[in-house]
């Protein structure tokens, strides 16, 4: 196991346990103690985590696990998801796209989508995502808008009033959001308010609101209100998304989509 790989399977777990043993972390990657302790070290180095007396633990009360460690995290499900959302975009029309892992597989679908090879543009995609504009940017029948702003290392998103300023002269046909968090009484989040304020932006411009989330995120809260659930029209999850969970979002008025 290469040593990023590594690192991404101990962050993952460090989410979903909170703490994590030397040994314990050892025996779940089947690597020696003295290689997890010398991940443990360069980790608290980045301040990934935070080392204790025979382990970790996560970084912070709120911890946000960087994009680029999240991107193996329920992979095929943010992919059949991806591909469901970017079916409900017509060609020729304009699209944001927030940043997130579930939204980059979303501007991936659409790249490969057979009716979007040609157009003038094929499609309109508006992003403050930087990475997902890096990968669109190749396709010359797309039409890349990227807001500006100050970049956020943890998700690849540009912030501030540089992003402000151009989704204020914009609109759009539908925006999709990648989540932390969907509930539907505290709606859509995110971990930080100034994300969630550019994508909150986002939202208001456009005619159409989707929100691309796992079945983990949902029912769930997060510090930074994006939008209220009555302003999204369409849930595109996965089937592990439970019937009761399901049944709320629709009685709130909203179409959902399990894949």
């Amino acid at each position: 196991m290469s040593r990023d790989a590594r690192w991404k399977a101990l962050l993952e777990l460090l989410v979903e346990r909170g703490r994590l043993d030397v040994e314990e972390a050892a025996a779940e990657l089947e690597v020696s103690a003295a290689t997890i302790r010398r991940d443990f070290d360069q980790l608290a180095e980045q301040q990934m985590l935070v080392r204790t007396r025979g382990g970790a633990v996560v970084h912070g009360v709120s911890y946000e696990l960087p994009l680029r460690y999240k991107t193996a995290r329920r992979a095929s499900e943010k992919q059949r998801i991806a591909k469901a959302v970017a079916d409900l975009i017509a060609p020729g029309e304009a699209v944001g796209l927030t940043g997130g892992t579930t939204t980059t597989e979303v501007a991936r679908a659409l790249a490969v989508r057979g009716d979007l090879t040609s157009g003038s543009p094929a499609l309109t995609v508006v992003t403050n995502a930087l990475n997902i504009a890096n990968e669109l940017a190749v396709r010359p029948q797309f039409k890349i808008v990227v807001t500006g702003g100050v970049a956020r290392p943890q998700s690849y998103e540009l912030i501030g009033p540089l992003a402000d300023g151009v989704l204020a002269q914009i609109t759009i046909d539908v925006a999709v959001l990648g989540v932390v968090a969907f509930d539907v009484t505290h709606g859509a989040a995110a971990h930080d308010e100034a994300e969630a304020a550019i994508n909150r932006l986002l939202c208001e411009r456009a005619e159409r609101v989707v929100v691309a989330a796992d079945s983990s995120k949902l029912g769930q809260r997060a510090f930074a209100r994006i939008c209220a659930a009555d302003a999204v029209d369409t849930l595109v999850t996965d089937t592990t998304a439970t019937p009761e969970t399901v049944r709320r979002f629709e009685e709130a008025g909203l179409r959902v989509i399990t894949v």
